[in-house]
């Protein structure tokens, strides 16, 4: 039976949330697939550990879900939760990070010597060289510093930098600083007399598209960016 379903777990404070789940339906869900959340469960039980078959109270529920639906939960669940994949589904989903890892990087990122990308094969067997820890779920952007720094302990890697001032609405700075501090280096930082925070933002030239998207969403398209 252990192949036919998996866990899902997810904390709050000192209380454990645990669902079951059909694993490759639940991997589809969590990256994203649109479906019915019923589709992937196994039972609709919200428990506190599913091994022991114990169930959440609805105190609890109440507390940290602000319902006793237990399909909403489920929704909050997925989103938040941690995701116990078996070994292949791992693999499979680090091994896909990974060619999005070295394609970014060979499209993003030359030998300062050569000015000419370096080859795939090279840039995989660096990787495994510096093993650098990829998260199969973390956005490629968000992990992305903390890989090519390894790297060009290995290989000289060179890329064109930008710099964007961004000024964002007070109401949305902090989402708005989730997004600088992942992406690129914070220069400096400014509160405007409107009360709107401005930033001189340095990031890589093949990040601008992504960064453009994230500040439109967590600004609601209501930062402005120029480009120096």
């Amino acid at each position: 039976m252990a192949d036919k379903f998996t866990i899902v777990r997810f904390s709050a404070g000192n209380d454990k949330f645990e669902i079951l789940v059909k694993p490759d339906p639940a991997l589809e869900y969590k990256l994203g697939k649109k479906m019915d959340i019923s589709n992937i469960m196994i039972s609709d039980e919200i428990y506190s550990d599913a091994n022991k078959g114990t169930r959440c109270s609805s105190e609890k529920l109440m507390k940290h879900f602000k319902t006793t639906d237990q399909l909403e939960i489920a929704k909050q669940i997925m989103a938040k939760g941690d995701l116990n994949m078996n070994t292949e589904q791992r693999r499979k989903m680090i091994e896909e990070k990974k060619r999005q890892i070295v394609q970014y990087i060979n499209k993003n990122f030359v030998d300062p010597k050569s000015h000419m990308p370096h080859p795939v094969s090279r840039i995989n067997a660096v990787l495994d060289e510096a093993r650098v820890a990829i998260d199969p779920f973390k956005r490629l952007d968000d992990q992305l510093n903390n890989i090519i720094e390894p790297l060009r302990k290995i290989i000289p890697l060179k890329s064109e930098i930008l710099e964007l001032t961004v000024t964002v609405p007070a109401q949305f700075s902090g989402q708005s600083f989730n997004v600088f501090k992942t992406i690129g280096e914070i220069k400096s930082e400014q509160w405007l007399s409107d009360g709107s925070l401005q930033v001189v933002l340095s990031i890589n030239a093949g990040m601008k598209s992504s960064f453009l998207d994230r500040i439109g969403t967590a600004t609601k398209g209501s930062a402005q960016v120029i480009e120096k």
